[in-house]
Order: C-alpha cells, then sequence, then structure tokens
C-alpha cells in the first residue's frame, strides 16, 4: 500500500514538469522574438549595403555624356543577377537600352529613384535611379545573397530550436527538482509530524475520556475516585510536556535563529542538573556522579537551551536505568573543544537504531515511556549551537551520548 511519500512522488514529478513546460514555454516566445529579431537586423543590414553599392556606382559613372549602356558588363544569362549591377539607360523619349543579355526594364521601374526591391523575370532586384546628362539611368542589383543568408540563418535557428529548448526543459525539470524536493520534503515533515502528535495525544485523551466517562456512569466509592483522579491527572501531566515540547520544536522549526548566546562554564551548569535530578534517582535508587573541570569548560550558547538540553539527558538516562543502576555525567576540556558525556547502566541503544533515535516521536523501546520528543529536541539544540554528538556505549553496559562544542574564551 502507498504511503503519503510515495504518492508525493508522483505529485512532485508532475509539479517540476508543468513547471519546466511553462519555462520552456516562456524562453520559446523569447527565442523567437530574438530570432525573427535577428532575421530582419541581418536582411535589413546587407540589404543597405546593397543600397551604398548601387549609390556608389552613381557615383563612378561619367556624367558629361550618357554612359551608352554602361561600362558595366552584363552578367551572363545562366547568372542573371550574379554580376555586381545591372545598368538601364532610359532616354528622354522612353527608350531603354542596355545589354542584349540584360532583362527588359519594365514600364513601372524606369523612372524608380530611391532604392526598391523588385522582381523581374522571377529574380529579385534592387534598383535605384539618377539622372546622368540627358537620360535616367537605372541600376540594378540582385538581393539572392541577402535571400540566401536569410535562409540560412532561419534555417539554423529552426535547427537550433528543439535543442535549445530540450536543454531548457531538461534543465527546468532538474532544477525544478532539486529546488522541491527540500520544500517536499518539509511538507512531508509536517504532514507526519502532524500525524505522529495527533496519534500521541490521542492516548493520553482516551484514558481522561475513559475514566470521566466511568465517573460518571454510576456513583464510585473514594479509592476508585483517587485511582482515577491521579490517572488523569498523570496523562494531564504527559500531555502538557508532549503540548510544550512541540511547541518548542515548532517554534525551533520556524525561526532556526537560536537566543543570544553567551558564555556558559558547562561545568556549573551540569552540576546544577544532576543537583536537581538528585530526588529523582534518590527514589529510585540511582547512583550520580558528576566529573567536571574546575573551571575552562565555556561554551558560547543559549542558556535555556543547554539546561533544556541537560534536561533531556538525563531524564533520558535516569527513565532508562535499572532501580539501582547508575547514572555518569562527565565535562572534559579536551584542546579547543569541551565535551559533555552522559553514561546510564540501561539496556543502551543498539547500533542499527542509533541513525533513528533524534528522529521525531521516535522510540527506541517503550520501557521509559514517554513521547520520543526529547532527543529531537536535543539534536535540535546541538545542531542550532553548532556542537557534534557522537552516540556509543557505555562502559556500564547502557547507552553514552557524548556532545563536543568548540570552547569559548571564559
Amino acid at each position: 500500500m502507498a504511503g503519503p511519500a510515495d504518492s508525493a512522488i508522483p505529485s512532485l514529478r508532475r509539479t517540476s514538469i508543468r513547471v519546466a513546460l511553462a519555462a520552456a514555454a516562456v524562453v520559446a516566445l523569447v527565442y523567437f522574438a530574438v530570432a525573427i529579431a535577428v532575421v530582419l537586423i541581418v536582411q535589413r543590414n546587407l540589404t543597405d549595403q546593397i543600397d551604398q553599392r548601387i549609390t556608389s556606382s552613381f557615383i563612378r559613372l561619367p556624367h558629361d555624356s550618357p554612359p551608352g549602356g554602361g561600362p558595366y558588363d552584363a552578367p551572363p544569362p545562366e547568372r542573371f543577377g550574379g554580376q555586381p549591377v545591372i545598368l538601364w539607360e532610359v532616354d528622354s523619349a522612353g527608350s531603354v537600352r542596355t545589354a542584349s543579355t540584360n532583362p527588359a526594364l519594365p514600364a513601372a521601374y524606369r523612372d524608380v529613384s530611391s532604392p526598391t526591391t523588385a522582381s523581374i523575370e522571377g529574380v529579385e532586384l534592387r534598383l535605384a535611379g539618377q539622372q546622368v546628362g540627358d537620360d535616367w539611368i537605372v541600376i540594378g542589383q540582385s538581393i539572392e545573397p541577402v535571400n540566401e543568408t536569410r535562409g540560412t540563418i532561419i534555417l539554423a535557428e529552426l535547427v537550433i530550436a528543439p535543442i535549445l529548448l530540450g536543454l531548457v526543459f531538461l534543465g527546468a525539470v532538474a532544477i525544478g527538482r532539486r529546488v522541491a524536493e527540500p520544500i517536499e520534503a518539509a511538507r512531508q515533515r509536517q504532514v507526519d509530524f502532524t500525524a505522529d502528535a495527533s496519534h500521541e495525544l490521542r492516548t493520553p485523551l482516551s484514558v481522561i475520556e475513559a475514566h470521566t466517562s466511568l465517573a460518571l456512569s454510576q456513583p464510585r466509592d473514594e479509592a476508585w475516585y483517587r485511582s482515577a483522579f491521579g490517572r488523569v491527572d498523570r496523562e494531564s501531566k504527559r500531555m502538557r510536556r508532549m503540548l510544550e515540547d512541540l511547541l518548542w520544536l515548532a517554534r525551533f522549526d520556524a525561526s532556526r535563529r537560536s537566543p543570544d548566546t553567551e558564555p556558559v562554564d558547562l561545568a556549573i551548569m551540569a552540576a546544577q542538573t544532576v543537583d536537581r535530578f538528585g530526588a529523582i534517582a534518590e527514589t529510585r535508587h540511582l547512583t550520580i556522579q558528576l566529573a567536571a573541570p574546575a573551571d575552562g569548560a565555556v561554551v558560547a550558547a543559549p542558556p535555556e537551551w543547554l539546561d533544556r538540553l541537560l534536561g533531556v539527558l538525563l531524564d533520558n538516562a535516569c527513565k532508562y536505568a535499572p532501580d539501582g543502576g547508575r547514572v555518569d555525567v562527565t565535562v572534559v576540556v579536551d584542546g579547543s573543544r569541551v565535551a559533555l558525556t552522559v553514561d546510564d547502566s540501561g539496556p543502551g541503544i543498539p547500533e542499527d537504531q542509533r541513525t533513528r533515535i533524534f528522529d521525531r516521536f521516535h522510540r527506541a523501546t517503550d520501557a521509559g515511556g514517554g513521547a520520543g520528543l526529547g532527543l529531537a529536541i536535543a539534536d535540535a539544540i546541538v545542531r542550532g549551537t553548532g556542537g557534534r554528538w557522537k552516540v556509543a556505549s557505555a562502559p556500564t553496559g547502557g547507552a553514552r551520548m557524548t556532545i563536543s562544542w568548540g570552547r569559548a574564551l571564559a
């Protein structure tokens, strides 16, 4: 049966493909607009060059007498328009003189002056005219090279277009998936987090609801009410702790910014936490020992975060250590780093579970109770303060949790 994570993968793929198609469409519009502009600009520049060449041809004509057909040789018949220019001489009577191999000049273009594009016998020419002596001289040049260049550019653009759009599409898909994966993973974590929180809160709520329903169904004796209210009290406190942990994690996820840091002596804070858990250890006949240097174990971190971290570690150690067991807290200064180690004599953490113990709502065992949020909070604090975890087995056979930080100046 497919889970939410499995269904999220096709959704991510569909979204990335839709985004890639949109990106490719935008690039296609821009590309074709630029391609059209390039074709028009190249065509215009080449046409201007032909116009300049025609204009310079008029300058070289003899102005004291008619050119008599012109000094320009006519192009060979198989390459009509292939020569640089073609010359027609129109006299005052309207007669046209030109080389025998030249095409006839249509009447519509005998009085042309400014450069004009004309099609004569199936060949496109650029024509211009000017008065030379008593005659009107029309000079033309083929623009087939312009058309050939334009066709070559259009063909190159059509070949490049699918390759470019294909690369844009594939690149957009890859980038989209790379960008969307963390977002989708965060969304999935939020969904899982909500589902797990609902599941964890359902149990104490069910216990409270059951006891209140039984209390209201019929009269009970005092001992039963005392027992029921005691259970309701325990479940209410459990819910309160869970909600406080959930709120802390929610605030941490939302801000991702730690409170103001300050130099904190880890040895002093560890001693205070050990003293706070002394009563809990005494009720279960646990031995808690602290080994710490007199000074120098200073790290830069928010004090309230370190206090909560130490509370989570000692709370777990006291929960999992058996009655009559021991919990050892050690603070060590090693060069530029300060390390905190908490050992317990409990069942320990199997190696295959050590990579998952920081997952929210994950519990390697139900022996200690709880909702599985303590180590998730501890991991968030360690990451938020730049610490490093090391999970191993304690000499007493239980778990060894070690965190080290960079040493700060006292």
